[in-house]
């Protein structure tokens, strides 16, 4: 089983993103079309991450 988190950034709306950790992957998908999702590596999503402060 999957573990989808929402994004803290995502209000009350329902515009929401949600991410996943997939063994060496890290998946996202937007929670009112859960399909397709796109994956990448953990540290790609960690490069993302410190981009974004």
């Amino acid at each position: 089983m999957t573990l989808w988190r929402k994004s803290s950034r995502s209000a009350s709306s329902a515009n929401c993103v949600e991410v996943a950790r997939l063994q060496e992957r890290v998946a996202a998908r937007d929670s009112k079309n859960p399909t397709p999702t796109i994956s990448v590596p953990v540290g790609s999503w960690a490069r993302f991450l410190r981009s974004q402060r």
